[in-house]
């Protein structure tokens, strides 16, 4: 029993089951921007594996937009 009184439940995995793998992420890939919502999603590939991802508003992405034309 556990000890609120009631019958202990075992876990979702048991003794001698194993969960499945995830598989790690890599940075390899395109950059990707998706609309969701009211924001602008930008999922940047890094150079050691994973990806930086960027919550932009409008506001935000067109300012971004006009720094990197300017370099």
């Amino acid at each position: 029993m556990d000890r609120h009184g009631g019958r202990h439940r075992p876990s979702s995995t048991t003794r001698g089951e194993q969960m499945a793998a995830m598989k790690p992420r890599t940075g390899d890939g395109p950059m990707e921007v998706t609309k969701e919502g009211r924001c602008i999603v930008m999922r940047v590939p890094l150079e050691g594996g994973g990806r930086l991802v960027v919550e932009l508003t409008n506001e935000e992405a067109e300012t971004l937009g006009e720094a990197l034309k300017a370099v």
